[in-house]
């Protein structure tokens, strides 16, 4: 039998998953089988976002990349993922976690190398003057009160 839950309490299996990015082409399509169920949101949270995200086998969390204001933390529930960060890979089993300083230019990402689905919990905040530096890729983000924005590294914007 389901126990019927009220806020402040959520069943995260009840919210639903968001699939995909916001990045443009040719981007998008990288991280196309990514799925998030945005669980601060689903709870009323502001300040700071929490998301249960689903990375499917052969996909990537996102583009490797570092927020100039937003710390991030994640927290592998299930699966295996390999962290690939300036510094290298190193593989993430669950019950391990890993922290991302806001202003701390090391670029990060996670994949799924393995077989089976990797689920993690993510933490971070929505700092408004926040921009995000994608070290590998042509593109850069800047929250707006709209939502992220992306532009190339130059500021010119994606067509279509």
């Amino acid at each position: 039998m389901a126990i019927k839950l009220k806020l402040p309490a959520i069943d995260p299996a009840a919210v639903p998953a968001v699939t995909g990015s916001r990045y443009p082409e040719p981007f998008r399509s990288r991280v196309s089988a990514r799925r998030k169920q945005r669980l601060g949101d689903a709870l009323g949270l502001k300040n700071y976002g929490v998301n249960l995200t689903r990375i499917p086998p052969g996909a990537v969390s996102a583009l490797r990349h570092w927020h100039s204001h937003e710390d991030e933390f994640i927290y592998v529930v299930s699966g295996e993922l390999v962290l690939v960060t300036n510094d290298g890979e190193q593989r993430l089993t669950p019950g391990m976690c890993a922290g991302f300083p806001a202003g701390r230019a090391d670029g990060h990402c996670l994949v799924n190398r393995t077989q089976r689905d990797a689920v993690y919990l993510e933490v971070g905040d929505r700092r408004p003057e926040d921009a995000v530096t994608y070290p590998d890729d042509d593109i850069a983000g800047r929250a707006t009160p709209q939502g992220r924005r992306f532009t190339r590294k130059d500021s010119t914007p994606y067509q279509g």
